[in-house]
């Protein structure tokens, strides 16, 4: 893989971030106007919103496809399922029902009510003229394909995969943001639930990407793999009556669990080289 070919950091973020942003304060400012109580404009705003979701797929899309190697290693990355240990697809599997179904047990400790292990009759949020389980399949699959095509590899080229996690993650919460404004949005339940749960949010990324990534190039940058560990973290945190004090104790775990992985793979996490021996990012 050459990592040199994704130069265009502030090209990319330019396009990821901004036009999501507009479009979103848009849809927000809509779905808290009497507008929203017509349908057609609950579907103009829906379909900004999934717009908003495309910018950097199709910002990734629109710089890999002109160039033949950056193309050739999308492909690869879909398709490219040789030497993939099988318990990457265990962690990728089980960890996250496993980190929300522990963070559940830990919380009967404080007193929390054991409802939370049933599942849930209904999802707690909306998404316009969406179901909410079609934007939990769909949003994983699009987000993906923008972050994990250019987005991270444009980072990794300057710096440490550690940096790069704590980078994105920072770029990444800033993009959510919009979302909170959005009637009925999950990023803007969790924002009226309460200030706590909006920080635990932006924090629960930083642990988030260290796996994710960590994830990610072990197994050779594979989409499927990656799209379904966003998928997995989407699903666990809806299917059950998981209390939000719950996800905060989710999120303490995955720090825990992340910071194991990082002290047991410094050269791994902290490394600028793109050698073969230490880092997958070089596998051609």
């Amino acid at each position: 893989m050459k990592l040199e070919k994704y130069k265009r950091p502030f090209l990319f973020y330019g396009i990821a971030v901004i036009i999501p942003w507009a479009l979103w304060f848009t849809m927000g400012a809509i779905s808290h106007s009497h507008l929203w109580e017509n349908h057609n404009w609950v579907i103009f705003g829906s379909l900004i919103g999934l717009a908003g979701l495309c910018a950097p797929m199709i910002a990734a899309f629109a710089l890999i496809l002109p160039d033949k190697e950056m193309r050739a290693e999308l492909i690869s990355a879909c398709t490219n399922f040789k030497g993939i240990h099988f318990k990457w697809w265990l962690i990728i599997f089980l960890l996250p029902p496993a980190s929300i179904l522990l963070a559940q047990a830990i919380s009967l400790l404080f007193g929390y009510n054991p409802e939370q292990f049933k599942l849930a009759g209904d999802f707690s949020f909306t998404a316009g003229i969406f179901p909410a389980w079609f934007l939990l399949v769909i949003a994983p699959i699009i987000e993906e394909f923008g972050w994990h095509t250019y987005g991270i590899h444009c980072i990794r080229r300057r710096f440490s995969l550690f940096a790069t996690c704590i980078i994105f993650g920072v770029i990444w919460g800033i993009w959510h943001m919009p979302l909170s404004t959005v009637k009925g949005y999950y990023q803007n339940v969790v924002a009226e639930t309460g200030i706590l749960y909006s920080i635990n949010f932006l924090v629960s990324l930083i642990p988030y990407l260290i796996i994710d990534n960590w994830c990610y190039y072990k197994t050779k940058r594979n989409m499927f793999l990656q799209i379904s560990q966003h998928l997995m973290f989407g699903f666990s945190n809806e299917v059950f009556r998981t209390h939000p004090d719950s996800k905060v104790i989710q999120t303490v775990l995955l720090i825990i669990f992340s910071a194991i992985i990082v002290i047991r793979e410094r050269k791994f996490f902290f490394s600028k080289t793109f050698d073969k021996e230490s880092d997958p990012c070089s596998v051609t």
